[in-house]
């Protein structure tokens, strides 16, 4: 028995250091996504295309390396595909907008607010009444977000553009996890999830960018690189990463992902593009965490 238990311990923490390990991987590379938006040759929507059609045939080579049980009918959960698809497309696309609008640091830190409208949701149309904790980190966050909005007058004259796409980005997230939450409920796969949703995202897409007139393609070779990294790094490691190391992690270390990653996006952003910090926006960013932290905490 004892040897059963020395040999056991050391793998099982060897397997929990390698998730933490690809939690963390995985919330690095999703940092680097609006990096990619920003250099991009093409415009915000196209870049939002690209990210998830050059991505889907990544997805479904991997969906047959993931767990084997049966899954539900795809036809029964069409709805919720569906609408899942449609979340992530206004997410991706006003997300795009924002980054293009405003700082990186506050694009990415307003688009975290998703975990705080999913509460709200949960309470205004299924009435589950939210904790104290979870108010005092609602009030919190506004708070942060005041400061960030401050600080945006000061970036340039569309950052408050910008700031208010980064909050709609943040109602489309929130919408995609609860449609992602209600099929994972019903027994799909996350492979499963992330390549149909990843599908339907780029058809959707894909007239947005050709009615938009922005550039659809890059005029460089460079530029396709920059587009594969969005995808493969950005999209399909970051979100893999992050999905393995939730299955052998607890739920509570997603907070740790969802606060990683706005920190790493400014340092990403201060270090390759030179993108300043000013003194409020990092005051503001630290608010805007704390109480996106509180928020999770009370609605766990």
């Amino acid at each position: 028995m004892s040897t059963a238990n020395g040999s056991g311990a050391p793998r099982a923490g060897a397997r929990d250091g390698l998730a933490l390990a690809a939690l963390l991987a995985g919330a690095a590379c999703i940092a680097l996504s609006p990096i990619w938006v920003r250099v991009s040759e093409v415009g915000p929507t196209a870049s939002a295309f690209w990210r998830v059609a050059l991505a889907v045939p990544a997805l479904w080579l991997l969906v047959p390396l993931g767990p084997r049980r049966r899954e539900p009918g795809m036809r029964v959960h069409w709805t919720l595909l569906l609408a899942a698809g449609v979340a992530f497309a206004g997410d991706l696309a006003f997300w795009h907008w924002s980054i293009k609008y405003t700082s990186v640091a506050n694009s990415t830190l307003l688009a975290n607010l998703a975990s705080i409208f999913v509460t709200l949701a949960l309470w205004l149309f299924w009435r589950q009444r939210p904790s104290g904790v979870f108010l005092i980190g609602l009030i919190t966050a506004l708070c942060g977000v005041g400061m960030l909005v401050r600080s945006s007058l000061d970036f340039s004259s569309t950052a408050l553009l910008g700031d208010g796409l980064g909050v709609v980005t943040a109602m489309f997230y929130a919408w995609y996890l609860l449609a992602v939450k209600g099929l994972r409920d019903r027994g799909v796969s996350v492979l499963t999830l992330m390549a149909v949703t990843t599908t339907l995202t780029a058809l959707l897409l894909l007239p947005v960018a050709l009615a938009s007139g922005e550039a659809l393609l890059p005029s460089t070779a460079l530029g396709w690189w920059k587009l594969l990294g969005l995808a493969l790094i950005s999209h399909s490691a970051g979100q893999g990463l992050i999905a393995y190391a939730l299955a052998h992690l607890p739920a509570a270390f997603l907070s740790v992902s969802l606060l990683f990653q706005p920190v790493l996006a400014a340092l990403f952003a201060w270090t390759l593009l030179g993108e300043p910090l000013a003194a409020l926006q990092m005051v503001g960013g630290g608010v805007v965490l704390a109480g996106i932290y509180l928020a999770r905490r009370g609605s766990a």
